[in-house]
């Protein structure tokens, strides 16, 4: 045998052990993503859109004693645009819509022991102004912390589909383009960060207002659609769990268990 075909299978039986080396740590190109969706937070039972601190916590417990890494989501949205070593293999991110207060006073003590990343959907209509809703001190203050990414929820979270319906269709794209217009340059501007991910308010949304979030700036947008994100969905409408405060252990072992699935 020549020196040449010897290094040829020597090199081919370095193969699967190279490609195994690597499959922890590079997200394959049939990955699935789970993105969770959050609103409030307590200390006791309120009602089953408010996490409890305790709920919270078995659901972080659960997430990385299956082996996920809950990452930022902007890397979600890098992985999702093509760059497939933006995430590891198995990743989960957290959202968490509204600007409630208890985000300040809740879940901020939370994630200072268990250091998370979490991305903050804001409606700047609220802000400083609706006593359930965080001060702009307050949101800056999350901010500067480093833990927190904050992105745009429109100006007013108004339902698109009842805007639609009551509305002329001129009228109704100002109305949209003034959403998401207005709600980036309010936030740029209370937060000195560029604003480039939206969430849909009530996960309504359609073609038209797809185009017109593109044309204001937004490069992904998403839905409170109850499944993974694929590399295949529409980048203006990646989907979300909405997590309550019945979704204790077992339910996040389902929904890991979902996302590990082949699509």
């Amino acid at each position: 045998m020549s020196l040449r075909a010897i290094v040829c299978l020597l090199l081919l039986s370095c193969l699967p052990r190279m490609a195994s080396a690597g499959a922890g740590t590079v997200a394959p190109v049939s990955q699935r993503v789970l993105i969770l969706v959050y609103h409030r937070f307590a200390t006791q039972r309120v009602d089953s859109m408010t996490v409890r601190a305790g709920t919270f916590i078995e659901q972080l417990h659960a997430i990385e004693a299956s082996g996920y890494r809950i990452v930022p989501l902007a890397d979600v949205v890098r992985w999702h645009d093509g760059q497939t070593d933006a995430l590891p293999a198995r990743a989960v991110a957290i959202t968490v819509d509204d600007g409630h207060r208890s985000v300040y006073d809740v879940l901020r003590p939370l994630l200072a022991a268990h250091p998370v990343p979490v991305t903050l959907f804001i409606y700047p209509s609220a802000i400083s102004n609706a006593r359930y809703a965080m001060t702009w001190d307050q949101l800056r203050a999350l901010g500067r912390s480093g833990g927190y990414d904050i992105e745009s929820h429109t100006y007013w979270h108004p339902n698109f589909a009842t805007e639609r319906a009551r509305r002329t269709e001129a009228d109704y794209q100002r109305f949209v383009s003034l959403q998401l217009g207005r709600s980036r340059a309010r936030l740029e501007s209370e937060t000195g960060r560029p604003i480039r991910l939206l969430a849909w308010p009530f996960g309504v949304h359609d073609a038209q207002t797809d185009r017109l979030a593109v044309r204001e700036g937004y490069v992904a947008a998403f839905t409170i659609d109850a499944r993974p994100v694929l590399p295949t969905d529409p980048s203006m409408a990646l989907p979300r769990y909405l997590m309550t405060d019945a979704c204790g252990t077992r339910c996040m072992n389902g929904l890991l268990q979902t996302a590990g699935e082949q699509p």
